[in-house]
């Protein structure tokens, strides 16, 4: 990455001393980045005859079209609280030059200006994360103050295993103390009103430990339920937007226009996705999913009829 360019005029100009003294703090700012390679990741102080200036150039930062890139996801999954993301933006802007933070600001301007983070029931989803990331990493036994979606408000000791996020929301995904059923639990981040830390650390054999990556995979609005495979047929224009959605998903057939899909899931959120796609989409194996699918179809017409 390259930085902003001066010369040695302007540099003296503003300082009021003379050109050869700031060459001269040139010099042994290059000799110190020479010698200490290790510690500056190879940063170089580099001279642009065209405009008879200096640049630094370094390697390992985030480029500007890659902060574009992050900000822009950041905004649209408005996870976080409008400060927090005001203070995250500023921080990243400070890694692009002043032609660059311009262009970035004038970029975002209106989408910060409107942006409406999600309800939230705690003060910081990012302390929240940080705390939980610590205890999981720490394997400590905690104590969650939680709101379900009832707005019930609860309290659960738990081992927390992993943090993942789905749908504008980040979930802590945890095991009960008091129940060694070892089913895990999904909690929302964003409705932990109080955590407590316990001086209890706890352990988990291989066959708990958890694959945030997997569960990703085959789990849709982080619904929990077991594991299952199911087929179902689509007759949509965009069938990459179903296997987007459901990573897993795979074309096993083609009939004319209509494809047969199979795919690993846990749970019924699932079902959720695929009947928000109409009557593109029947359900067909296994016959538990397509009861499901059927009775909330009937629900769904029932709320219709006089």
């Amino acid at each position: 990455m390259k930085g902003e360019n001066v010369s040695v005029k302007k540099l003296a100009d503003e300082y009021g001393v003379s050109s050869k003294s700031i060459s001269r703090d040139i010099g042994e700012i290059k000799t110190f980045l020479y010698d200490h390679r290790d510690l500056v990741d190879n940063t170089e102080l580099k001279y642009a005859a065209s405009s008879k200036s200096y640049y630094l150039e370094f390697e390992n930062f985030l480029l500007s079209k890659e902060l574009i890139a992050v900000i822009k996801m950041m905004i649209g999954c408005r996870a976080f609280s409008k400060m927090e993301l005001l203070d995250i933006v500023d921080k990243l802007k400070n890694f692009t030059s002043r032609h660059d933070r311009t262009m970035l600001d004038q970029i975002i301007a209106k989408e910060m200006y409107h942006y409406n983070e999600v309800n939230s029931d705690c003060k910081s989803v990012i302390d929240h994360i940080w705390t939980l990331t610590r205890c999981i990493y720490e394997r400590i036994e905690i104590t969650l103050t939680y709101y379900k979606a009832s707005r019930d408000l609860v309290e659960r000791r738990i081992m927390p295993v992993a943090i993942t996020f789905s749908d504008y929301y980040f979930y802590l995904i945890a095991y009960r103390c008091d129940t060694l059923d070892w089913v895990p639990l999904y909690y929302r981040v964003d409705r932990i009103a109080g955590i407590v830390e316990h001086r209890k650390h706890f352990v988990l054999d291989k066959e708990h430990d958890f694959d945030e990556g997997e569960l990703r995979e085959k789990i849709q609005f982080m619904f929990s339920g077991k594991y299952r495979k199911i087929k179902f047929s689509y007759t949509g224009s965009s069938v990459q937007a179903i296997l987007d959605k459901i990573p897993t998903a795979k074309i096993i057939e083609k009939k004319g226009d209509t494809k047969i899909i199979e795919a690993e899931t846990y749970g019924i959120g699932i079902n959720m996705f695929l009947l928000s796609q109409g009557s593109r989409v029947t359900a067909l194996e296994p016959p538990e999913f397509v009861e499901e699918m059927k009775e909330e179809i009937k629900k769904m017409q029932a709320q219709y009829e006089e």
